[in-house]
């Protein structure tokens, strides 16, 4: 079983930390550092400890910012040869995800230092990621924030890059909202137009999941956007693009499917069964589709279908899931099998009695049918 995340705070990352803050200032309190970052640890889940880890730095540390900031960049490890991703305690300096406290406190009480902190931020993210600490700043001052991340859209380091796209989504899992760009994109647009051909894919990536968070307020932003990168696209960009849209083509955006070449479908179901009208918790749903092109031409499909699944309170709501992309010729048909397994799963809490299966083509709905799941 894979270690929970929460666990990769743990003592002796914290021990470790200590002994670099102490390294690179003698008169820090490690003992109590320890002591104080590591109380009950077991208890708190991974924001939690990261969070307790953030309010002891800032016990221990001076009150004067800019020598704080002074040890934080120098307990760093050196930048070649750090690991972003370590779990453990780098003997050369702090890399990986001890980086997301003190990134964190830096944001939290460097804002009366603001370039400071920035240049700070863009230091850690070098050897981690910043891009949950830096949000204290782009809250706090957004067209000033803006302006730092326009001047690192070409930086050499595509870890900074990175950050410029990443560090100002504004619905970023785990991380605060940004409700001036969930209520007003726009000012991130040239951020992004400024890395959408980055010639890294993890910049590129950053960038269509900063435009899927915007999708989910400003749908026709992105239908837009996506329009205008797709002139002239090469294949690493429509890569980007259809990666920013995957809510949207979810959702059925008719806009969005029209932008990528999916229009309403000419196509008749011929059939459409549910092969298990009742499924045992545990087992698969099953079912099958077939469907004939009415088209004089071929035509790209995107088949999805929607669970309804049952409330507590006997109402449904429907989630959608992928199924296949296909190129269906003139007057050609198509079948095919499903099996949806309904099993205990963290994200969803299943009731019995009748649940409905839909067909999504092209966003359009062609149906569907009712199964009843017994638990």
């Amino acid at each position: 079983m894979p270690e929970a995340f929460k666990n990769f705070f743990s003592r002796t990352l914290i021990e470790g930390m200590g002994d670099h803050f102490v390294r690179v200032w003698p008169a820090f309190d490690r003992s109590g550092f320890v002591s104080a970052a590591s109380s009950g640890l077991e208890q708190l889940e991974l924001k939690e400890r990261s969070a307790q880890i953030t309010a002891a730095i800032a016990s221990f540390f001076p009150g004067d910012f800019e020598k704080s900031a002074s040890i934080v960049l120098m307990s760093l490890a050196p930048v070649e040869g750090a690991n972003i991703g370590n779990t453990q305690v780098n003997r050369n300096g702090i890399d990986g995800w001890a980086v997301m406290p003190m990134s964190d406190y830096v944001g939290l009480y460097g804002r009366n230092h603001f370039d400071l902190a920035m240049s700070v931020q863009k230091e850690m993210t070098r050897r981690s990621s910043s891009e949950f600490g830096i949000r204290y700043l782009i809250l706090d001052d957004p067209q000033r924030a803006l302006a730092t991340l326009a001047t690192w859209t070409d930086d050499p380091d595509h870890h900074v890059r990175r950050l410029v796209s990443e560090g100002s989504r504004p619905r970023l899992p785990w991380g605060m909202r940004l409700p001036v760009f969930v209520a007003d994109p726009s000012p991130l647009l040239p951020l992004l137009e400024a890395l959408k051909d980055d010639e890294s894919e993890y910049v590129r990536r950053s960038v269509a999941n900063n435009l899927n968070d915007i999708a989910k307020d400003h749908a026709g932003v992105v239908a837009r956007v996506a329009r205008e990168w797709l002139r002239d696209a090469n294949d690493k960009r429509k890569k980007l693009v259809k990666h920013a849209c995957r809510s949207l083509i979810k959702q059925g955006h008719q806009e969005t499917l029209a932008v990528l070449g999916f229009d309403p479908p000419d196509i008749e179901v011929e059939q459409f069964t549910i092969r298990t009208p009742v499924v045992n918790f545990g087992h698969s749903l099953e079912f099958e589709l077939s469907l004939t092109s009415t088209s004089k031409q071929s035509q790209p499909l995107i088949i999805d279908y929607a669970i309804h699944h049952r409330k507590a309170n006997g109402k449904t709501t429907p989630k959608v899931f992928k199924w296949k992309t296909i190129a269906l010729d003139q007057q050609a048909s198509h079948a095919a099998i499903r099996k949806h397994p309904l099993r205990q799963i963290t994200t969803r809490v299943y009731y019995p009695g009748m649940h409905r299966v839909e067909i999504l083509i092209n966003g359009v709905s062609f149906g569907g049918a009712e199964f009843e799941l017994i638990m």
